[in-house]
């Protein structure tokens, strides 16, 4: 078990990378490198042989490989991204790429997406080398870069270019899910990421006849692509169950101590029985399309002849064709829609032998909660190693404290995990890489 010097490792580790800012802006703008080469280096500190691979110049990816102890069972993926969203010093309490630590809590960009948990696998990892230790199956680490952007430097190319460094994986262990969440006094949940919905950025193009703007105008584009701005911020996706929210809404459920859903059953009506523990599932019920940006005309009295609008779309594992569908009906003749950047949905079995190790591991820590599968609203790093054949889970264990809005933080204000969680994290994970088969 790795024991307090690795925990305490992995809140420095986290701290110091948290200090290296890699804030992506998105079209090519971040410098993952010195992050990668500190991370490198931690690594090679304990006897490991990491390399840093590069598509474009200072967009670091870094990949080690830790041998087993059974070279005849597959090997495990553990993926993490070194990038950040953007941060404005002025808007927090704690400068954001401080990496201050403050009364038992770790503050910064990064704290939870996810320097944090980067630091907690660097950190086990080099107790594992230190104790001589090896996990049960070959480990291959892998830190990323542009993750929060379109994964074009990151783990499309690494998937792509380098399948090679993933030989023999067949399930991988990324952001999101293993948190402790609250779902009543005394209730600890532990959401165990097991899908997530697609990508689906799209551009709406709308083109009509430019002209002045004191003239009755039949097709104007503005007005064309407001009314499918409006149609599609208004529409009403239909409930679609795909197994793992179907198995969530029964664990919590079961949980909650709720009499077992019929599986026909309303699962908006039974939102409303969950409580808190609703905003699990709320957001992956369907699919989803928010219109984010607009962008039309250069002077107010004059009628532009093009019009455009950026959607947000989120797309459940199985439903590609009904998005597109539905989004050709409600953008109708006057506009026309292209994906400006898209990603695969993806779900893996609620069942496998990695699933009840990691329950195992959770439950070896917190004996008195309850593990429950997660899809998750957006997208990680695991869609682009899915194609590998490698299975993507969701576990960045943190055992937070009521109260702790663990879902705000990502890409919020003020940042912040406890000094516990990190702890807390290193233990579970020494614990499943010892047992996981």
């Amino acid at each position: 078990m790795a024991d307090q010097r690795a925990q305490d490792e992995a809140v420095r580790l986290a701290a110091e990378l948290i200090r290296i800012d890699t804030t992506n802006r998105g079209s090519g703008d971040c410098r993952e490198r010195p992050a990668a080469e500190y991370v490198a280096a931690a690594l090679a500190e304990a006897g490991l042989d990491p390399v840093l691979l590069e598509r474009t110049a200072g967009r670091s990816n870094v990949v080690a490989r830790i041998d087993g102890a059974d070279p005849a069972r597959p090997a495990l993926l553990l993926h993490g991204h070194l990038d950040v969203v953007p941060a404005e010093p002025a808007d927090w309490a704690v400068h954001p790429f401080s990496g201050e630590v403050r009364d038992g809590v770790l503050w910064g960009r990064g704290a939870v997406d996810m320097k944090n948990a980067v630091a907690v696998l660097v950190a086990v990892a080099r107790d594992l080398a230190r104790t001589g230790r090896r996990p049960a199956r070959d480990v291959v680490l892998a830190f990323t870069a542009d993750e929060e952007d379109s994964a074009a430097d990151g783990a499309a190319w690494l998937a792509e270019k380098h399948a090679d460094l993933f030989e023999g994986c067949t399930e991988g262990i990324g952001e999101s899910g293993a948190f402790t969440f609250h779902a009543a006094p005394g209730l600890r949940l532990y959401p165990v990421g097991s899908a997530e919905r697609g990508t689906a950025w799209l551009k709406l193009t709308a083109r009509g006849t430019a002209g002045h703007g004191s003239r009755p105008n039949s097709r104007n584009a503005v007005t064309s692509l407001a009314r499918a701005v409006t149609r599609i911020g208004e529409h009403k996706w239909p409930t679609r169950l795909i197994p793992t929210v179907r198995a969530a809404l029964l664990a919590i459920s079961s949980a909650l101590e709720i009499d077992a859903p019929d599986p026909d059953l309303d699962a908006d009506a039974l939102l409303a029985r969950l409580g808190p523990a609703s905003v699990l599932v709320a957001p992956v019920l369907r699919n989803s399309a928010n219109p984010t940006m607009l962008a039309a005309g250069y002077k107010v009295n004059v009628i532009p002849g093009q019009a455009v609008a950026y959607v947000d779309g989120r797309v459940l594992p199985g439903c590609d064709a009904e998005f597109c569908a539905t989004m050709d009906e409600l953008t109708g003749p006057d506009v026309a829609w292209e994906y400006a950047h898209s990603e695969i949905p993806s779900e893996s079995p609620i069942d496998a032998p990695l699933m009840a190790a990691m329950t195992d591991a959770l439950l070896a820590e917190d004996p008195g909660a309850h593990i429950v599968p997660y899809c998750m609203a957006g997208g990680t790093d695991a869609k682009y190693f899915s194609p590998l054949g490698i299975a993507g889970y969701g576990f960045t264990p943190l055992a937070l404290p009521p109260g702790y809005d663990y879902h705000a933080m990502f890409h919020g204000v003020d940042e912040r995990v406890p000094v516990s969680a990190l702890h807390f994290g290193v233990r579970v994970m020494d614990r499943l890489l010892a047992n996981a088969s």
